[in-house]
């Protein structure tokens, strides 16, 4: 059986499947390649700081269908970074995260372009249903990079109940065809996969990056706010980062107030260490779905796994 809903019509894809637009891992061959395989691929436009980077990924994406993702507080101190996108790339879909999405919205949805947020409490979902969500996203606490406290089957089935009209796709923690299924029966008609892409051969991330999001567990992973601390790069309250336990996390982890004093020191190491590819001080942005990943296949490999997996599932169930 085919899986088709609410999702595959609003954004014209085969598969419910979503990539995460990761800043910098999700580039324009991943993009291209996802949309490709029948699901729907977003750029990681990320903080909107650097439009060069949209400008070149898009044209590596070359006739795909593909949208673009943005950090939603950052987006509201560069809106131009939307507007050029709207306008020279007409985008299937523009995600939000991290922020309100109403001052957005209009200009979104003005350019044919469908509006996703991804939201990580009720009370987000909520409001973004009032700003003209065409898709929701639930996104746990499992997941790789930033997000919050709550984990999705506790989030995702509220926010199917509070948003019956619009479609809503689970994120965190997702990483095969199990997943997939699972997320079905709790009221998702989708999900969206950050860590399972990003150890794809398609994926702009590091070769040992990938092979650690490979080799590590589930527990191998924390949410916290000393990578970004490093980066100084400081989120607003109550957002944290997930990603490996490294050497770094382990020297600073309980001891955020002395990394911010040093900071200054810190950074530079730890910017020089991410240049270098060095991941014993450098994160690796990665959720808990890493304990499930054992390879680094195409992405169309992947998309293709879980399908197959999910609809074998699903259909016992019938």
């Amino acid at each position: 059986m085919a899986i088709r809903n609410r999702l595959t019509e609003t954004l014209g894809i085969e598969h419910p499947i979503l990539l995460a637009p990761m800043d910098l891992v999700s580039g324009g061959r991943l993009a291209a390649a996802v949309s490709q395989a029948g699901g729907l691929g977003l750029l990681g436009g990320g903080y909107a700081n650097d439009g060069d980077w949209v400008e070149d990924e898009w044209d590596k994406a070359g006739n795909a269908r593909i949208g673009c993702g943005f950090i939603t507080w950052s987006l509201a101190k560069r809106p131009e970074q939307l507007d050029t996108v709207l306008s020279a790339h007409r985008p299937a879909a523009i995600m939000l995260s991290f922020g309100d999405p109403a001052p957005f919205a209009p200009a979104i949805k003005g350019a044919g372009a469908r509006l996703i947020c991804q939201v990580q409490t009720l009370t987000q979902a909520r409001e973004a249903a009032a700003a003209g969500a065409d898709v929701i996203v639930a996104q746990g606490t499992e997941a790789g990079g930033h997000g919050q406290s709550l984990p999705l089957f506790t989030l995702l089935p509220q926010v199917v109940d509070a948003c019956p009209t619009i479609p809503v796709v689970a994120a965190g923690g997702i990483a095969d065809g199990r997943g997939l299924a699972a997320a079905m029966m709790l009221g998702a008609e989708g999900v969206l996969m950050g860590t399972r892409f990003y150890a794809s051969q398609e994926a702009d991330g590091h070769p040992d990056a990938k092979r650690r999001i490979v080799e590590a567990e589930g527990g191998q992973t924390v949410r916290s706010i000393v990578f970004d601390l490093a980066r100084r790069n400081r989120w607003p309250a109550p957002y944290t980062g997930r990603v490996l336990r490294n050497r770094f996390t382990e020297q600073w982890l309980g001891r955020e107030a002395d990394l911010e004093t040093a900071a200054e020191a810190v950074a530079k190491d730890y910017a020089a260490a991410r240049q270098r590819g060095d991941f014993d001080t450098a994160g690796v942005i990665a959720g808990e779905a890493c304990g499930l990943i054992h390879d680094i296949p195409p992405a169309h490999e992947i998309i293709e796994r879980i399908i197959a997996e999910a609809e074998r599932l699903l259909a016992q169930r019938r």
